[in-house]
């Protein structure tokens, strides 16, 4: 009787498994199937020195830029249009 028992909790528990899984695969597919492809990668970071930092939203072609001193502590984020931007706002 006890083997008998032993082999449904390991059937039951596989099972619990599979089912755990299934959902959590279904809830992830599901949040990537909202994001576009254009919004997942419409931000990047670019680093083009030491004292510089960029962020470039490539949807509006804006980009904020952080100067930052060395041995210096943070300074503030200034908003800038980028220079090869054609519409005029």
């Amino acid at each position: 009787m006890k083997k008998h028992l032993t082999s449904i909790s390991i059937i039951f528990l596989g099972i619990c498994i599979l089912l755990g899984s299934f959902f959590i695969s279904q809830s992830l597919k599901s949040k990537s199937v909202n994001k576009t492809s254009n919004e997942q990668f419409r931000y990047e970071l670019i680093s083009p020195n030491d004292s510089n930092i960029i962020i470039f939203d490539k949807k509006n072609g804006e980009y904020w830029r952080k100067y930052i001193e060395p041995n210096e502590g943070p300074t503030d984020w200034e908003k800038q249009t980028s220079p090869i931007s054609t519409s005029s706002k």
